[in-house]
């Protein structure tokens, strides 16, 4: 039975004292009766807004479009009507909720203190706000008022690219370590109607699937287990469709993603009055955190986005950004290059190395990558089941070692990269046998290897020395070795740590901790040397391992039509300079130029032998590599636009416009048209209407001319905006690149 005595006055500020009556007790809500403290994170346009109600503790009471007079925030309620007659109980938006409070839904923080009471409550304490590169930073402090325990919450919004980061800082000064058991980096609320999320996830070669379903009552997670090979089966992103499931270029949409490279957790909870809560943050499955006294727990930053004009504006934002703060050198230049894995896999010598460079700059590329199997003698890498750890280069294919590829790729004509896995050893290595210890396992059970792995235990700040010294020793010896593929096979199996002994609920956090440390120092002390972050595919692919990446491999499978899918999904949150995509032989039934087109919409690359390809495709491919570095500064650093959807056509069209909207070029894909299909003009976005473009079709084959209606004519922006580009066919795997030139 529960009972509630009312005082209600909705002609201002809410002024009310609430008692409700419960059967295990009594929980009282506390309605502010003086002008709260307002704390906002603006951008340029939109807000998120706190304030601290007179129990002392702080609620979120706005996330919109920024308001034009911020002061009139005062006005919104700390504590909202809920329930069937409005007035029976109070709905609160507590910033960061704790377990063991009052609180009835996902909390974002649990902790076991050290006298063993499970509950906490944080109060306001102050906060305030600097200005900082790119924005502003706004710190609010919360503490317990009776244990020493404490939490900083921190928002750094970016006004120009409509982007806060937010994240948390636990510390504590108890006698005695805290067990966190929790421990979300933010919590974010949202009222509408309806809520619609849009998840991507797969498996190894189908990364980043798209799916939408609608929220109802109760918790939606996504989470992963997997450890250090972590988004294999589910990327770090998310869309929410407000009122309606997410469009592209209309409605209202949050879009976010956590930036952790390890075990994470996206809780999506819809409450009793249809609210919407979003909890990010490292998944607390087997990650129960001793927090020692006076140590501070800093958790992954949750980065997001909220458009009013539908996930294509939030890309665009989001792409911006990324470009500016999320990506390593993403104002930069990016290499073309040949990789040598799909022409020679394990089976190569340095003549065979020294021809392909040959074909790299044949080919018109800046680099050749050396792949896998270049290592070990003991144990030589001919396979993929010896060799990790033992970075020395095979004296029976390399007798001249790395350096004497460095100086064949100079006599050449290009660059020279290489491939690592720094993070893995193979049981048959000389490094497991030196250093059993330095290995995550469970030495009293079988062990479980997969791919014939296992994962060094990074939390070991010996390990952490090992790995940074792979690159360190790489690059001492070999200054111009210009790029690394630093890859990532094998999720955390055989589950222990060595070194971390009784404190194992800290090994999934502590051990991408000490990944971040080793690639903090490789970019120190190596700063202007690229890295593409690979995870058999696309299993790392968070803004903050790219921090520290210029690209990442979004997936092994290069089959174009695949790959249209795979870097459509990434492209909502990653600018396409970040994506890797490589030309190969994958889907031998597609034309040459069909996968050229596909890899050009990204960082292109080839991964292909020159002597599998006619002289005409080869001609081609030159073209399209000198086609993809004149257009670079529109496709790269430009707007994306999605025009034609994979998943709602059988087609595909994308295309990018250059800042100062004087260029653009458009990509579109046939995959499997229908017969006697209708076919619908692309409809261009984000053109100057009051300019005249000149359209070219570019990217032909030799000899061949284009058929396209609107080659060679000058239309103006507002024509190609409103009728569009007849640039579609009806055959399979035909593709088109359109360059578009104000006059």
């Amino acid at each position: 039975m529960m009972s509630a005595l009312i005082f209600y006055n909705d002609t201002h500020i809410m002024k009310s004292i609430i008692s409700l009556l419960l059967l295990t007790g009594t929980l009282v809500v506390h309605a502010n009766t003086t002008r709260p403290e307002i704390i906002a994170i603006s951008t340029d346009s939109t807000q998120l807004i706190y304030a601290v109600g007179d129990n002392g503790r702080l609620y979120q009471t706005y996330l919109g479009p920024r308001l034009a007079n911020t002061t009139e925030a005062t006005l919104l309620p700390v504590n909202r009507p809920g329930g069937t007659d409005g007035a029976s109980r109070m709905v609160t938006w507590e910033a960061y909720s704790t377990a063991g409070s009052e609180t009835f839904f996902e909390p974002a923080i649990g902790a076991l203190h050290a006298d063993g009471n499970p509950s906490t409550y944080l109060y306001y304490k102050n906060h305030e706000t600097t200005q900082v590169n790119g924005g502003t930073l706004t710190k609010i402090h919360l503490a317990d008022d009776q244990y020493p325990f404490y939490v900083t919450l921190n928002y750094m919004a970016y006004p120009a690219e409509n982007v806060i980061k937010t994240w948390s800082e636990i510390s504590h000064s108890e006698k005695k370590p805290v067990q966190l058991t929790q421990y979300a980096s933010a919590q974010i609320y949202k009222d509408a109607q309806s809520f619609y999320l849009t998840e991507f996830t797969g498996d190894w070669g189908k990364e980043a699937g798209m799916s939408t379903q609608p929220l109802l009552f109760g918790k939606k997670i996504i989470d992963t287990h997997l450890g250090s090979r972590a988004a294999m089966h589910a990327s770090p992103y998310f869309i929410i469709g407000i009122d309606g499931p997410a469009e592209e270029n209309s409605g209202e949409v949050l879009m976010g993603g956590i930036a952790w490279t390890g075990n994470f957790r996206l809780t999506f909870e819809i409450d009793n009055d249809g609210s919407l809560r979003v909890i990010p943050g490292i998944n607390p499955y087997a990650s129960t955190y001793t927090l020692k006294a006076n140590e501070t727990l800093t958790t992954p930053e949750f980065v997001f986005t909220l458009s009013q004009h539908g996930t294509g504006q939030g890309s665009r934002d989001l792409h911006d950004w990324s470009r500016k703060y999320g990506l390593k050198d993403g104002d930069g230049d990016r290499l073309t290059l040949l990789n040598n894995w799909e022409n020679t896999y394990f089976t190569f010598d340095q003549d065979k190395l020294g021809q392909l460079m040959h074909e790299a700059k044949a080919l018109g590329v800046d680099m050749f990558l050396l792949d896998d199997g270049w290592f070990g003698n003991k144990y030589p890498r001919n396979n993929a089941g010896a060799g990790l750890g033992d970075w020395d280069a095979n004296k029976a294919k390399l007798p001249g070692g790395v350096s004497a590829l460095v100086d064949s790729a100079k006599a050449a004509g290009v660059k020279f990269g290489i491939w690592i896995e720094p993070e893995m050893v193979n049981p048959k290595s000389e490094l497991y046998e030196k250093h059993p210890e330095w290995v995550i396992q469970q030495t009293n059970r079988q062990p479980y290897y997969y791919r014939g792995q296992m994962v060094l235990d990074l939390s070991n700040p010996k390990v952490q020395d090992y790995v940074y010294s792979i690159v360190d020793r790489i690059l001492t010896d070999n200054p111009d070795v210009a790029y690394f593929k630093w890859d990532c096979n094998s999720p955390i199996t055989n589950i222990y740590s060595p070194y971390l002994k009784d404190r194992q609920g800290n090994l999934y956090v502590d051990h991408v901790k000490g990944l971040y440390n080793v690639l903090d120092r490789i970019k120190a002390k190596y700063p202007d040397t690229p890295m593409m972050l690979c995870s058999g595919g696309g299993a790392r692919c968070d803004y903050k391992a790219l921090e520290s990446f210029t690209e990442f491999w979004a997936s092994d499978d290069t089959d174009p039509a695949e790959r249209i899918f795979i870097q459509w999904g990434f492209s909502h949150f990653l600018p396409a300079k970040a994506t890797s995509a490589h030309v190969t032989s994958w889907n031998r039934n597609t034309p040459v130029k069909f996968r050229c087109d596909v890899a050009s919409m990204g960082k292109l690359g080839f991964d292909i032998g020159l002597q599998d390809l006619t002289a005409d495709e080869l001609a081609y491919c030159r073209e399209a590599v000198a086609n993809w570095r004149r257009l670079y500064s529109t496709a790269m650093d430009g707007d994306q636009y999605r025009l034609v959807s994979p998943y709602k056509s059988n087609h595909a069209a994308m295309a990018y416009v250059a800042k100062d909207r004087n260029k653009a070029v458009l990509y579109t894909f046939d995959i499997h048209p229908r017969l006697g299909e209708k076919k619908l003009p692309v409809r261009l976005r984000g053109l100057d209407p009051d300019k005249n473009y000149r359209v070219d079709e570019i990217n032909l084959m030799p000899g061949k001319k284009s058929s396209l209606k609107e080659n060679g004519k000058v239309l103006s922006g507002d024509y190609l905006m409103k009728v569009g580009i007849n640039a579609l066919t009806g055959g399979d795997y035909n593709s088109r690149v359109i360059e578009l030139t104000a006059e």
